[in-house]
């Protein structure tokens, strides 16, 4: 199998990484990863951020931003994330108010043009982070195809979640391949459970985090532990052309989440990807 670099999206140990975010890093390091994608600094410097990452040899590899942060000051958010060396920033949600399908989603794709030429004209690639919400259908596709044909390929790449894309009934592996040479991260997370009416399974950023119905059998897993079959994910993000392959467990149950993070990255280590 190819070689590739592994991030962990610290999303999923926010709460040690407010703590204490360079023991985090440095767990991590000592884990095997290669880098971080973050999801906010903690009131962190940029140049806080880069000691950080100097001391325990991390890369930035990628960092979720908030569509409305995005908004409200572009340069400023391109310069800071300039300065720590990441190559990619991803718009990690939509609000229910600029989702496919809504009058409010013609502002994303105008936003996402903008920032992400402004991106490239910075040596910074902008990604798309997918839930499960972008598979109803618009305009005769799903709303996550439409916002890739909508906007050109080398402004906008694809954060592909195999996750999500499992969870909304597609195979991860051929929509990771659908997006072959589009696909520079790809988001390793694992699950066992259904999907079922109501509340979806995850959160968002700085907020309470939503539960699914109470019976829904749901729950994160470590990558490989779940029911991904991890080996052929794996593989088709090479196919893919992923430069880069981020864990993410949202909420880890039973075990400290730097704890599932050692896991996951086992998981990748047996089957040869480092």
């Amino acid at each position: 199998m190819k070689k590739l670099p592994i991030g962990y999206q610290l999303y999923s140990a926010r709460r040690e990484a407010e703590q204490d975010l360079l023991s985090v890093l440095r767990t991590l390091a000592a884990q095997g990863y290669d880098g971080v994608e973050f999801a906010g600094f903690y009131g962190r410097s940029a140049g806080e951020i880069s000691a950080m990452l100097k001391e325990t040899g991390l890369q930035a590899v990628s960092s979720h931003v908030g569509l409305h942060l995005i908004e409200a000051d572009m340069q400023g958010t391109i310069d800071f994330h300039k300065a720590i060396g990441c190559a990619y920033i991803a718009v990690p949600y939509l609000m229910d108010d600029r989702r496919p399908g809504t009058p409010g989603f013609a502002s994303v794709i105008r936003t996402v043009n903008t920032f992400g030429r402004m991106c490239r004209e910075n040596g910074i690639q902008l990604l798309y982070h997918n839930h499960d919400f972008e598979f109803a259908p618009f305009s005769g596709m799903y709303g996550l195809d439409f916002l890739y044909e909508a906007v050109c390929p080398e402004i906008l790449k694809t954060e592909i979640d195999t996750c999500w894309v499992k969870y909304a009934g597609e195979d991860p592996c051929a929509y990771l391949r659908k997006y072959a040479g589009r696909a520079p991260v790809v988001h390793l997370k694992d699950y066992v459970g259904r999907r079922e009416g109501g509340a979806a399974p995850y959160g968002l950023l700085g907020q309470e985090e939503a539960k699914a119905n109470a019976g829904v059998a749901f729950e994160f897993r470590p990558f490989g532990y779940g029911c991904q079959d991890a080996a052929a994910v794996v593989n088709a993000a090479i196919d893919a052309g992923a430069q880069w392959v981020v864990v993410e467990q949202d909420e880890s149950v039973g075990r400290a989440p730097l704890e599932a993070a050692e896991m996951s990255i086992g998981t990748l280590k047996k089957l040869g990807l480092k």
